[in-house]
This record gives C-alpha cells, sequence and structure tokens, in this order.
C-alpha cells in the first residue's frame, strides 16, 4: 500500500493536514533534545522527510523503512539523507545502539506495538530517549466529534483529489480512530522498557509526542 503511494506521499500529507505536520516534525526534533554527535534512528521514515528534519540538529539521523517504494522516493528526492530498509520487529542494528530513536506516524501500521517499542528499547542506549509522534485524541470533545467527521468523510474525499491511491487514505483514517488514546499508549511505553513517560498534545491533541527514557532494557 505504502509503495503505491510513495511518489506524492509528502505533498498529500501536506494538503491533508492543512500544512501542519511541519510544525509536527520540528516538534519532534525538539522533543529528542539531539546534540552533535548523537546518533538517531528513525523508524517508518518513509521518504526520509522526517530523517533530513532530524538531521538539522546536527545529530546523524538513520532512517528506516519496510517500503521499498517509499525508500526509493526517498534517495530520489533527499539523496544526502541515509536511508535503510528494515522490519520494526527485527531491527537489523546491534544492542545500544542509538543515542536516540523515533518513529512518526508509523507506530499504527506495526502488527505488533509492544514488540516494536521493545525492539526500539533494545537497540537504544540507557539513558537514551525515545520519542513517538503519532495521531491521538483530541482532549474537546466538541472538536473531537469535528475531527471524526472530517477524518471519516472529508479526508478520503480531499484524498480522491491529490493522492495516488485515496484508498490507503481510507484505511489510514480507520486506523486513526481505532489508536489508543494518549494515556493508553503511554501504558503500552512502561510495559515495554521505557521510563520517565509522558506526553504532550498538539494541535488540540490530534497528535501527540509520547517521551520516554530507556530504563533496564526490553522486557
Amino acid at each position: 500500500m505504502f509503495d503505491g503511494v510513495a511518489e506524492r506521499y509528502d505533498r498529500t500529507n501536506t494538503i491533508l493536514s492543512f500544512g501542519r505536520d511541519r510544525s509536527w516534525r520540528h516538534a519532534t526534533r525538539d522533543a529528542l533534545d539531539l546534540r552533535h554527535g548523537d546518533v538517531v534512528l528513525d523508524l517508518g521514515a518513509g521518504t526520509g522527510v522526517s530523517t533530513e528534519e532530524l538531521a538539522r540538529s546536527g545529530a546523524t539521523a538513520i532512517g528506516v523503512d519496510i517500503s521499498l517504494g517509499m525508500l526509493r522516493a526517498g534517495k530520489k528526492a533527499r539523496p544526502d539523507t541515509i536511508l535503510l530498509a528494515g522490519d520494526a520487529l527485527a531491527l537489523p542494528f546491534a544492542d545500544q545502539t542509538f543515542d536516540a530513536v523515533t518513529i512518526s506516524f508509523a507506530l499504527r501500521n506495526v502488527h505488533d506495538t509492544e514488540a516494536a517499542l521493545r525492539e526500539m528499547a533494545r537497540v537504544t542506549k540507557p539513558g537514551g530517549r525515545l520519542v513517538v509522534c503519532e495521531f491521538s485524541h483530541p482532549t474537546s470533545a466538541p472538536f473531537r466529534r469535528l475531527y471524526l467527521e472530517y477524518l471519516m468523510r472529508a479526508l478520503p474525499s480531499v484524498a480522491r483529489r491529490v493522492a495516488s491511491n485515496p484508498d490507503a487514505y481510507v484505511y489510514l483514517a480507520e486506523s486513526i480512530r481505532a489508536w489508543p488514546d494518549q494515556a493508553g499508549l503511554a501504558a503500552k511505553l512502561q510495559a515495554t522498557g521505557w521510563g520517565e513517560v509522558g506526553w504532550q498534545n498538539l494541535t488540540g491533541g490530534i497528535v501527540a509526542l509520547h517521551r520516554g527514557t530507556r530504563s533496564d532494557g526490553p522486557r
């Protein structure tokens, strides 16, 4: 599915999010508090637009995705960005490789959420940082109703005009609606080797940044 939307993926996301995707990437980079010399894993990197953003911090950013179509589009658009093929459930890295790890709008697409979080903990150094940028639940009930209306009706309609595979965005809407709320995802982080867990709502809770610190390793 992601191979089929790769060529117009970044443009479509910007249109569907009314340009908010850029601010969400900036917030993710800031939350990671990256330093020169850090090595950061950007899991579910897709075309590497998020990996490119992370590299602006001065850290070495390595993007990994399972979709070869997305990676090909990313290599074409961003030839200087490090993009590798890999599976979130079996990362091709040794234990304790990264100072930080992040995954943006991709954890929903992994078959086993908790196994992916444990795998991310495995490749992160003790004390290393995790930021999960993911769609979540708006905190205001009226806003949530309006958001769900857009998500389930307007988003697929807009996608038919701008996306190369509109059916993929029907899946997108359904997966967002079924995703755990902020507290639910925080509980998953705590159960899989991450400590000091908390979250920050963005755009009224449409998106949440969940933070964690690698504690005693995968469980």
